[in-house]
C-alpha cells in the first residue's frame, strides 16, 4: 500500500504536516516512522491502516494517565512498524473528538471516536421519539466539533408519509441547524441522500441499541459488514450487535469516506458540553440576548424574553425544561472535574515536596539525619 492509499481514509496535507512534526519530536522520534489511522482498538493493541498495509500494533507506549488521550478508533498516529511487535509511538493532535462522561459517579471522559467530520445519530421510528435523548446526543455532537446529522431509521415501520413528516418536524424542533433525514435500510428510502451528505469524510454512527445502526451501516457500506439482531419483543429495545468501534471504508462509487460504527449507547453523559448546549438550544440562547438582565436564569426574573416566548407559545416549555436539566448536569460534572484536577495537583505538589526534602537530607549527609 502506498501513501496515496491513505487518502481514502482521510489523509491530507495537514495530516502530513502534523506527522512530520510529530516524527521529529525528540520524545518520540525513531527510525523509519510510518503514518497510520486506527481502524480498531482491542485490549492494549490496535489495527492501523498504513502505507505498509494493515498492521497490529501495541498501544501501551502512548497510554497516559489522561483517559482523553487513550488510543481511539479514528486516531492518526506515528507507528514504529519494525518493532517487535510494532507499536504506536504517539498520536497526532485530534481535530475533533466525540466524548461522553464515563458514568454519573466519575469525572472522567471517554472518547468514542476521533477526527470525525459528521456525527450521524440514529434514532428509530419503531418506537416513540425521545426528544430529550435527541437533544442530549445533539449537544454532545456539537461539542465534539463535528457536524451533527440525525437519521430517523426504520421509516418503513411508519404507516404513512404524513406521520413520517410529522415526526421529522418534531425532531427538527429539538435539533436546530441539524439536517434530519428519514431513512429505511430495508427499502433503501433516503440511503442515497444520506450517502451523498457523508461522502468523502469521516462519519461516526451513534445511537442506542435497537436504533438500526448496524443495518444502516450495511446499507451505506453496500455489503453486510456488520451483523444484525432483532429487537426484543417485550420492550422494543435492541441487543448489542456491534461490540467494538470499527472504521470501515465507504464505497468509492458513492463518494468514498469512512464510517465508524460504534456499539449501542445506553448512557450518554455530558462532557464539557457548554458550547454544544449553546448550539443545540440556539433559539433559547438567541432569546436570552434580549432578557433585561445579563445573568437571567429564565425562571421568574422580570423582563425575561425566554419566559415570554414560553408564555406566548413560541418556545415549548418542554424545550426550556430540557435545556435547564442539561445545563445543571453539565455544571455538576464540571465542578467534579475541577475538584478532581485540584486534588491531583495537590497530590503532585505534595510528592514534589517530599522529594525535595529527601534530596535535601541526602545532600546534608548522615550526620544531619536523625
Amino acid at each position: 500500500m502506498r501513501d496515496e492509499a491513505l487518502v481514502a481514509y482521510g489523509w491530507d496535507a495537514e495530516w502530513q504536516a502534523a506527522f512530520v512534526r510529530a516524527s521529529a519530536d525528540p520524545a518520540t522520534a525513531g527510525p523509519d516512522p510510518l503514518p497510520g489511522r486506527v481502524v480498531r482498538v482491542d485490549r492494549g493493541q490496535c489495527d492501523l491502516v498504513t502505507p505498509a498495509g494493515i498492521l497490529r500494533a501495541d498501544t501501551e507506549f502512548v497510554v497516559p494517565r489522561d483517559p482523553m488521550r487513550v488510543v481511539c478508533t479514528g486516531d492518526w498516529a506515528v507507528v514504529d512498524a519494525y518493532g517487535a511487535p510494532p507499536y504506536v509511538r504517539t498520536l497526532l493532535p485530534r481535530r475533533t473528538a466525540f466524548v461522553r462522561s464515563t458514568s454519573s459517579k466519575r469525572s472522567e471522559g471517554q472518547v468514542l471516536a476521533a477526527n470525525v467530520d459528521h456525527a450521524l445519530i440514529a434514532v428509530s421510528l419503531g418506537a416513540e421519539l425521545d426528544l430529550g435523548r435527541i437533544e442530549r446526543f445533539i449537544s454532545l455532537a456539537w461539542s465534539s466539533g463535528a457536524q451533527p446529522l440525525l437519521a430517523l431509521t426504520k421509516a418503513d415501520l411508519v404507516p404513512d408519509e404524513a406521520t413520517v413528516a410529522h415526526l421529522v418536524a418534531d425532531a427538527e424542533t429539538c435539533a436546530p441547524g441539524v439536517q434530519v433525514l428519514p431513512v429505511s435500510a430495508e427499502t433503501g428510502e433516503g440511503v442515497d441522500i444520506l450517502a451523498a451528505v457523508l461522502a468523502g469524510g469521516t462519519t461516526a454512527l451513534l445511537g442506542q441499541s435497537g436504533a438500526g445502526k448496524s443495518t444502516l451501516a450495511n446499507a451505506l457500506l453496500g455489503h453486510r459488514a456488520q451483523s444484525v439482531q432483532a429487537i426484543r419483543d417485550r420492550d422494543g429495545k435492541g441487543r448489542h450487535t456491534t461490540t467494538t468501534r470499527n472504521l470501515l471504508p465507504l464505497p468509492a462509487e458513492s463518494g468514498g469516506g469512512v464510517l465508524i460504527d460504534t456499539p449501542g449507547l445506553r448512557g450518554v453523559g455530558l462532557w464539557d458540553a457548554e458550547d454544544g448546549l449553546g448550539q443545540a438550544f440556539s433559539e433559547i440562547e438567541e432569546l436570552a440576548s434580549d432578557c433585561r438582565f445579563q445573568d437571567c436564569a429564565h425562571r421568574s426574573e422580570p423582563g425575561c424574553a425566554v419566559l415570554a416566548a414560553v408564555e406566548g407559545g413560541a418556545l415549548p416549555e418542554r424545550r426550556l425544561d430540557s435545556y435547564r436539566k442539561l445545563l445543571r448536569e453539565n455544571a455538576r460534572l464540571a465542578a467534579r472535574t475541577d475538584a478532581r484536577l485540584r486534588a491531583e495537583q495537590r497530590k503532585v505538589f505534595k510528592q514534589r515536596q517530599a522529594l525535595g526534602r529527601h534530596m535535601m537530607e541526602r545532600k546534608r549527609g548522615p550526620r544531619h539525619q536523625r
